[in-house]
């Protein structure tokens, strides 16, 4: 299908990456297409870097933002998981080279570049959104984010856009291809958070109506899990866990350098004069001083992107091994251990029991047993890691779960949403 013939489309804005679908009249689907470093990719990085020409702010998005990350050339800003900041009254806007930029602005901004030359195509046509059940944060306030949402599309030019939950764009991708009536759970595994959808489908002839029975959603997913290695295997090997001595004490190292590992971004919060100056002090009393100097390296040399990408390779390789080993080795920093699917699945567990709660509630509130769900769709790369797979398979058997398109499965089901509304 040519993307001008297009008369839908979906968006799939996420945590991490983000997706464009373009629907046709005659329901095929096709998914937008970026050039990158390592070629073309349907996903693009949620992300934003920003730096100064002249008097002028510049800014890009996605696979180029991540080029210039890597590279790290000149002083500029990387913004990435915006998303999990939309139902948070507490961040409302930064300041970037002078420049005020809300959280509206933000996203405005990043949808502009994911969209890009399409955004006169988009104007035109129906547009559906993804959105999660439970926005990210700790008291996430739901009415904020939905008006910072749909005030960030208006902005980009797309006043029109409606949002729907994620996990139902993918029980629409599911469902294209039913044959009979279906009660399905959908589980939607995203970059912050973890989604479930109960859905009932009724065959109308060739067409199909979909009738919502519950939803549920907690802020757990691929990104917690990034956190449990890097929080068990790298930052004991960056001086988490040693002591500096103080006069006669010897005290623990600072949590508030470690607590910056959360998301590999939050690692330039650290790049300070002032912190970086402390973190010199600490290493001439520190037990462990080349541990620090790592640290120091680390956070100087903006490796936080490169670190966080070893990590997430060895939670895939976790996936179809029972022992990986982690490699981490940039200008003197090295890391090295080995990582086996057993200790993982220790770490992860706390998580994993967040994502059973979220699931039970989810079948609760739709009124029904286990038994009573014909068929489970997993979609998101979360989807793939073993322990959350066998979550599904011991309550529901194997023959019901089916895993969908890591990524795609929820921007194709938004498009297929907006198509059914012309």
């Amino acid at each position: 299908m040519n993307i001008a013939d297009g008369v839908a489309i979906g968006v799939d804005f996420g945590t991490t990456n983000s997706v464009v679908a373009i629907a046709g009249r005659d329901g095929e689907v096709e998914t937008l297409t970026w050039p990158s470093a390592a070629g073309p990719t349907q996903t693009f990085r949620t992300a934003l870097m920003f730096w100064r020409e002249g008097r002028a702010v510049k800014h890009v998005a996605g696979p180029e933002a991540l080029q210039r990350a890597i590279a790290a050339e000149g002083e500029q800003r990387f913004i990435q998981s915006i998303k999990t900041h939309l139902a948070s009254p507490l961040f409302s806007e930064t300041r970037l080279y002078g420049e005020r930029f809300t959280i509206e602005r933000l996203v405005s901004t990043f949808l502009g570049h994911l969209l890009g030359d399409t955004r006169d195509l988009t104007q035109n046509l129906p547009v559906v959104s993804g959105r999660p059940v439970v926005f990210a944060g700790e008291r996430p306030d739901e009415d904020l984010a939905v008006a910072r949402l749909k005030q960030a599309y208006h902005d980009a030019g797309l006043p029109r856009v409606k949002l729907a939950y994620e996990p139902l764009g993918a029980a629409y991708w599911y469902a294209r291809r039913l044959q009979r009536d279906e009660t399905v759970l959908v589980a939607d595994f995203g970059g912050g958070t973890s989604d479930f959808s109960v859905l009932r489908f009724e065959r109308r002839g060739a067409s199909f109506v979909a009738h919502p029975l519950a939803h549920t959603g907690v802020g757990v997913a691929g990104d917690t899990f990034d956190y449990r290695i890097i929080t068990n295997v790298v930052a004991p090997q960056l001086g988490k866990g040693t002591a500096y001595r103080s006069f006669d004490k010897l005290l623990p190292m600072p949590a508030y350098f470690y607590a910056a590992f959360a998301q590999w971004h939050q690692l330039s919060w650290l790049k300070s004069g002032a912190t970086l100056a402390e973190l010199r002090k600490l290493i001439l009393v520190a037990e462990e001083p080349r541990m620090l100097e790592n640290l120091q390296t680390l956070i100087e040399m903006d490796l936080g992107f490169e670190l966080y990408r070893s990590v997430s390779e060895v939670k895939a390789a976790l996936s179809s091994a029972d022992i990986v080993p982690f490699r981490f080795d940039r200008e003197g920093v090295k890391i090295e251990a080995e990582v086996t699917r057993h200790d993982f699945e220790q770490w992860i567990a706390p998580d994993l029991a967040k994502l059973v709660e979220a699931l039970e509630r989810a079948i609760i509130q739709a009124g029904l047993q286990f038994d009573d769900i014909d068929a489970v769709f997993l979609t998101g790369g979360t989807s793939f890691v073993p322990a959350v797979r066998a979550l599904f398979q011991s309550r529901f058997g194997e023959a019901r779960v089916h895993i969908g398109d890591a990524f795609q499965s929820v921007a194709a089901g938004l498009a297929l949403m907006a198509l059914d509304q012309m």
